[in-house]
């Protein structure tokens, strides 16, 4: 036999045994803030006897800048599929085979051959989900299926809305509100898209992630945020509503990945292959509610979560998601600049 199918093989064994293999040590995972259930983590710690330490961040832009900079000791971090090209590109990321792992038979097929990660060689999936509408029906009950109820606010709802701080996810709302096409460089939609947003942002009262806890409160009367969390805003108060802007709405697959400098690699594949078990998947989205892209995880969901509005996109608003592309560095560049001045 062929020494080199010999050394394949056996690495392929290992790899496939990594769900039973033993382990030990630590694990460090850069995550987005109030995304990691603590019980897969307990039950990963168990499991393994291994230490696991979670650090949040708040966007795609602080996770990279971090990485970037060295010296984080960090192992996992989890980006978004528009920014996965630019972890690749830089060398910022092992190339972990999960697709040679033993759970990856789990994957769902229509998460496998992605476009930012053709075949699964850097990640496995971490959750997905679209930024929508939430609404209290006790202050507003017009449509709410518009991202108008951000862009051009009705009179109930000024200064009672908060927008979520990311850049991609806003001006992509934007761009489609205005009629244009995401990765436009159309310098006449872009001044609309500018404009829009200079004249609603006073009509705004926040940007930020506390969404969870101020929208059932009342603090907030709208927002422009994750589905999720909005499901989890619901289901602390039943006023709470969920809608699909049919201009045009962003969705999200957010992926775990490895660094290239990370200190605990194998315990890291370990996590890899964790969590590409349905059960373990489960614990996940039952936390966080969002979709997860591995197979069989829906029949270990809570019952909250099966048929929710906020997971069920109705069939006219199919075609307004979009995934979110990754545009060429001299659009991005163009979009900073709006963003730039929008948060002045």
């Amino acid at each position: 036999m062929n020494w080199k199918m010999t050394a394949a093989s056996a690495a392929f064994a290992l790899l496939g045994l990594a769900g039973s293999a033993a382990a030990e040590g630590n694990l460090n995972i850069y995550n987005w803030g109030d995304y990691t259930s603590p019980e897969l983590i307990k039950k990963f710690e168990d499991q393994y006897k291994v230490k696991v330490s979670v650090t949040d961040y708040d966007s795609n832009d602080t996770a990279l800048a971090k990485i970037r900079a060295g010296g984080h000791g960090f192992d996992i971090v989890v980006p978004s599929a528009n920014y996965m090209q630019i972890w690749v590109k830089e060398g910022l990321l092992l190339e972990a085979r999960p697709d040679q792992m033993s759970n990856f038979k789990n994957v769902d097929e229509r998460w496998v051959n992605v476009p930012w990660d053709p075949g699964r060689h850097y990640s496995v999936p971490w959750q997905w989900g679209l930024s929508g509408i939430g609404i209290n029906k006790k202050v507003y009950s017009g449509d709410i299926n518009t991202s108008a109820i951000f862009l051009d606010p009705p009179k109930e709802l000024v200064g009672k809305i908060n927008v979520e701080p990311e850049m991609n996810d806003v001006l992509f709302a934007t761009i489609k509100y205005v009629g244009g096409d995401w990765c436009t460089a159309d310098k006449a939609v872009l001044k609309k898209v500018r404009d829009k947003l200079l004249e609603a942002k006073p009509k705004w009262l926040a940007m930020d992630y506390s969404v969870t806890e101020k929208l059932p409160s009342g603090d907030y009367a709208a927002v422009y945020y994750w589905n999720g969390a909005i499901l989890r805003s619901r289901l602390k108060n039943p006023d709470i509503a969920f809608g699909y802007p049919k201009e045009g709405y962003p969705v999200f697959m957010d992926s775990v990945v490895i660094l290239k400098d990370a200190k605990n690699v194998e315990n890291a594949k370990l996590f890899m292959n964790f969590i590409m078990e349905p059960e373990n998947a489960a614990l996940i989205s039952a936390f966080a509610k969002y979709a997860n892209g591995i197979k069989g995880s829906e029949k270990f969901f809570p019952a909250d979560m099966k048929d929710a509005p906020e997971l069920t996109v109705p069939a006219q608003f199919e075609k307004a998601g979009e995934f979110l592309a990754s545009c060429p560095p001299e659009v991005s560049d163009l979009y900073a600049r709006i963003w730039t001045d929008v948060n002045k």
